[in-house]
């Protein structure tokens, strides 16, 4: 089963083209959606989760039409946005528990047993009686993959997953996600380019409502070997050097920009060659320089 996006298309009542003719082709497995604030990534998160209608295009996983089947959608989906709500004073257990029977599961022991399963999976056992707003960040995440998981879905939607977690929660979040892209479709929407290099064997980079690039993440990264310099500089030197060359991007390390810069050609001028990143990436498709 794959997710298919072909000519998806959304601009807001302010003239915000949010969509702009956004085709892709997800597997099963984990893809990244890369891409600023801004880029698009959440418009299209929810119109595939039904939460948003589309102004044109087509979406489809499997047989299903994702914009016209909405029903049948939710049932094969699994949802975790970039802020969710938990309900004061509630137990994680009491929470699943309610989600679970919104969710269809009426019989109180498969309930049950789906619930315990659930916490024992997110390895949030030890603290089901405890109430939610007193979770901290990575375990409400946790909590929240679980939620998205019931109902064993096809397709498991995460936006922004990792905000505010602490490295040891992010670790033991994409393990959990890891694990779960093993059998099911994963969308990882995301503007952490580390996270999409180390977990995605597919992703797509989303600009301005547009899509910039499509493909495996390695094969991105090799592409430009050989190609990207890189050069400490004088803070004056910048917009000299911007003129001059195409500048990937630049950040301060000791108090001085340091520049990458991509070429075809070798390049002197105190240049050394610099080994890509998912990052070089991402800045020379956006900035139109490959």
């Amino acid at each position: 089963m794959e997710l298919r996006i072909n000519a998806l298309s959304k601009t807001y009542v302010n003239g915000v083209k949010a969509l702009d003719n956004v085709t892709l082709t997800v597997p099963p497995g984990m893809y990244g959606l890369l891409g600023q604030d801004g880029a698009g990534k959440s418009t299209l998160m929810r119109t595939i989760a039904t939460l948003q209608e589309a102004d044109g295009g087509e979406v489809t996983l499997g047989d299903l039409n994702v914009l016209m089947d909405k029903d049948g959608v939710r049932r094969l989906l699994g949802y975790l946005p970039q802020d969710f709500g938990v309900y004061p004073r509630v137990s994680a257990y009491e929470m699943l528990d309610h989600l679970a029977l919104l969710k269809g599961v009426s019989a109180a022991k498969q309930r049950k047993e789906l619930v315990e399963a659930m916490l024992q999976k997110v390895n949030l056992w030890e603290h089901r009686k405890k109430a939610l707003t007193g979770y901290s960040g990575g375990m409400r995440q946790r909590f929240g993959i679980a939620q998205a998981l019931l109902g064993n879905p096809k397709l498991l939607i995460v936006d922004e997953p990792t905000a505010g977690l602490d490295p040891g929660e992010r670790n033991r979040f994409y393990n959990l996600l890891a694990e779960i892209g093993e059998s099911v479709i994963v969308i990882l929407s995301t503007h952490i380019v580390e996270d999409v290099m180390e977990l995605c064997s597919k992703m797509a980079i989303l600009h301005r409502g547009r899509v910039f690039f499509e493909g495996g993440p390695e094969d991105a990264v090799n592409a430009l070997a050989g190609k990207v310099y890189m050069r400490k500089i004088a803070k004056a030197e910048l917009k000299d050097y911007e003129a001059r060359y195409k500048v990937i991007s630049s950040k301060m390390v000791a108090g001085q920009p340091l520049i990458h810069v991509f070429s075809e050609d070798p390049l002197e001028d105190g240049f050394s060659l610099a080994n890509p990143s998912l990052e070089d990436v991402f800045f020379t498709k956006i900035g139109g320089l490959n």
